[in-house]
């Protein structure tokens, strides 16, 4: 009886921290798009969009919140360099050492992920270049302000603006665009040559904000580094990746000392994390689309680990060529993509997607080696995974989990305002865990405990059995069984 209720308190209480947030579903498909109540705002270049919603008084608005994007920071830079800085954070906050990002691993993608909750297949940023058929645009890094290839999704900075929040965002994907007809309440334009520290100023004086405007609630800040590192040299080049890594270390010192120079450290939540991991590339690792077909048979949409193409030849026979090509990298047609990737379900997916392996490289000719590192890969390696650091009241403090998936964040944010989340693909059920106050069980552990006491309970249930003593037991007397009348016609002889 005790056993029974043993095991029935913790499946109750693993359970309990399985559920999910009321309004967070996990089917694939796209969300229906929700319409925007409010008027609409520049996407120029102006730091700010038009006529910001009132902020509440400060005695009903949760801690500020800024999320902080390090690009192509590795988890397992981590363990291979010492920061300082980002360590301090951590260890007076949480660390997630491995969150697990989404298909492909790539900037634009994972940053909108990141702030929205959704899979490509659902955000519909599904890479760095992208073709819609019906509309015959084409999207590039380079052109990228169109609101048609960000409206599939609202992104934090917008959704907060519908509970009287202000909102800001420096440089983060997406964030000069006017996405349903608005931007955040302060932005900046896209500009590399902008310094970190410079940045950092705006966001500092939007979440301080002034007697005349308050505060922002929610701040979104992008840097480069060390993902431009990465590329460049290689991640396996320590003496380059120590030093793009001290810069990083540095800017979250910078980070830490301006927030308090601002008296909002100990006030705010902070959020510092990443869009991918990187891979180390070689000229000996590369896979040429021309050995394999006539560049005539194609449409060239992407090039990179993960290529797209439109055939413009017979596409079974195009298909059945790139499925021969190389040991290195898996063809596959659209309606066969592997469900968890989550990539499919988007019409700006294209025919035929050619995955290569780790470290591997698509190109269309030649043995020119694009970059010595790069990303895109499948996420379920651990090269392509980012890490989370978060400090704040909202925060538990010097606590370490092993992984979380980059979907999670958003409802985790939006928890942390208190603002409701728009339909995401994500969850609070293994976010809880970092978060102060909150209490959740590891169901590994719980079903690691349960297999442990079943183990014990029987090896003891044997060994009494084992030690029992057994009565001596003597012949049993000869009894002749006792037919009922019924059954004497079993008595008579066979018949032959």
């Amino acid at each position: 009886m005790l056993l029974r209720i043993f095991l029935a308190s913790l499946v109750s209480v693993a359970a309990t921290n399985g559920q999910q947030e009321p309004g967070t579903p996990t089917t694939n498909g796209l969300p229906s798009p929700s319409s925007s109540s409010s008027s609409s705002s520049s996407s120029s270049s102006s730091s700010s969009s038009s006529s910001p919603s009132p902020s509440p008084s400060p005695s009903s608005s949760p801690p500020p919140l800024l999320l902080v994007s390090f690009d192509g920071f590795r988890a397992d830079y981590l363990q291979r360099y010492h920061m300082p800085n980002l360590e301090l954070l951590y260890r007076g906050g949480v660390l997630v050492e491995e969150l697990t990002n989404v298909f492909t691993t790539k900037t634009f993608p994972n940053h909108y992920s990141l702030v929205t909750g959704l899979y490509a297949e659902s955000h519909g940023m599904m890479a760095s270049k992208m073709y819609d058929a019906e509309t015959n645009k084409t999207f590039s890094l380079m052109d990228d302000k169109d609101p048609f290839w960000w409206n599939e999704a609202e992104p934090l900075w917008v959704r907060a603006l519908d509970s009287n929040y202000s909102t800001a965002a420096a440089m983060w994907p997406g964030s000069d665009v006017a996405i349903r007809n608005r931007t955040a309440t302060h932005f900046l334009p896209y500009n590399s040559s902008v310094t970190f520290a410079e940045r950092l100023g705006n966001i500092s004086a939007w979440l301080k904000g002034s007697e005349q405007d308050g505060g922002v609630i929610f701040a979104a800040l992008y840097w480069e580094e060390p993902d431009r590192s990465g590329h460049m040299f290689g991640p396996d080049n320590t003496t380059a990746m120590a030093k793009a890594l001290k810069e990083v270390d540095d800017n979250v010192g910078l980070l830490v000392s301006e927030l308090r120079r601002a008296g909002l450290w100990g006030h705010i939540n902070v959020v510092v994390t990443s869009d991918h991991g990187m891979t180390q590339c070689s000229a000996q690792r590369l896979i040429r689309l021309d050995d394999c077909l006539d560049p005539h048979n194609y449409t060239l949409v992407d090039l990179a680990p993960v290529t797209a193409l439109i055939p413009t030849q017979d596409p079974e026979k195009v298909f059945s060529l790139l499925d021969k090509c190389h040991p290195h990298m898996t063809a596959y047609q659209k309606k066969a993509l592997p469900e968890r990737l989550h990539y499919r379900n988007n019409r700006r997916v294209q025919p035929i997607i050619l995955i290569a392996d780790e470290g591997w490289l698509i190109i269309q000719q030649g043995d020119k080696l694009p970059t010595l590192g790069n990303h895109g890969y499948d996420n379920t390696l651990p090269s392509m995974h980012a890490f989370l650091a978060a400090s704040g009241p909202g925060f538990r403090q010097g606590y370490r989990t092993a992984g979380m998936k980059s979907v999670d964040v958003y409802p985790l944010m939006c928890h942390l305002l208190g603002v409701p989340p728009a339909p995401n693909n994500g969850s609070l059920a293994q976010a809880r865990c970092i978060l102060s106050g909150e209490g959740c069980v590891d169901v590994a552990l719980v079903a690691g405990v349960v297999v442990g006491v079943l183990l014990l309970l029987t090896a003891v249930t044997c060994l009494f059995g084992l030690m029992k003593p057994r009565r001596a037991r003597g012949p049993v007397p000869f009894q002749r069984l006792q037919l009922e009348e019924e059954d004497d016609d079993d008595d008579e002889p066979l018949l032959g």
